[in-house]
């Protein structure tokens, strides 16, 4: 692809909108949903939209599971089998998606916009008894997502924040804790997929990663010290805004 027509003002609008994006992936999840319509905007075709948001977003998510993970807030025996099956996932809709007209994004994002807003702001505080077994799961839910993920991506992270909470019964911040490691695994396999098909536009790429660090190791410091409440509301309120932006423009 040429990148001649990445202009230096291009170039710093996406590197400043993955420094806010790997902070808000930290937090609520979601963060695909800002980068994604920027990538957009850049010019890039739909498919190298996709490549290039895994590369970025893997940074994000993968410095926040290695913070958590060394903040002792997440053990690596118990997301083990979770990753595996997260990866499996993702690697499956990332093939499905290299055969397939990835302009069907600009439709399938605002309903899982609205979806999201919707289950935050009517959905009532978890309960203790957690509705699925751990293997179903393990092995239904979570690839679910995570084939999500690999077809499309924006709004994966609140995905699996949304199914720690309505499903496992986790409260939101174990929740958001438990997501991260399950992103970046989904990530990861979508990654190797898009790389192998020559679908990733590296300089756009490397240069979000390193915002993508930066808002990620914002994003845990403030993690525990935010009100849960303060995160149910910043998710319904950015799904909002990012579904009104979406309306407009494809209106």
């Amino acid at each position: 692809m040429d990148l001649v027509s990445f202009s230096p003002e291009i170039l710093t609008f996406l590197f400043l909108i993955a420094i806010v994006a790997g902070f808000l992936d930290t937090l609520v999840g979601g963060g695909g949903l800002l980068a994604v319509p920027a990538l957009m905007l850049s010019g890039m075709p739909p498919i190298y939209v996709l490549g290039t948001n895994k590369l970025q977003g893997s940074m994000g998510t993968g410095a926040a599971t290695l913070l958590l993970l060394r903040r002792k807030k997440l053990h690596w025996k118990n997301i083990k089998p979770l990753m595996l099956a997260s990866f499996i996932g993702a690697a499956i809709g990332s093939i499905i998606i290299q055969f397939m007209d990835a302009e069907i994004l600009s439709f399938v994002i605002p309903c899982v916009l609205g979806f999201i807003a919707i289950y935050f702001i009517f959905a009532p505080e978890p309960k203790k008894k957690q509705r699925l077994s751990n293997n179903s799961y393990q092995n239904v839910v979570v690839p679910a997502i995570a084939g999500y993920d690999g077809m499309f991506g924006p709004g994966t992270g609140s995905f699996f924040v949304l199914a720690g909470v309505a499903i496992k019964k986790l409260d939101i911040i174990k929740s958001t804790v438990m997501a991260k490691p399950l992103n970046f695994s989904s990530n990861i396999a979508s990654l190797i997929v898009f790389l192998s098909f020559g679908h990733v536009v590296w300089v756009v790429g490397l240069l979000m990663m390193l915002g993508q660090a930066i808002g990620a190791f914002l994003g845990t410091h403030y993690l525990f010290k935010v009100n849960p409440k303060a995160i149910r509301i910043l998710i319904v309120i950015m799904s909002l805004a990012m579904l009104i932006r979406y309306s407009f423009t494809i209106g």
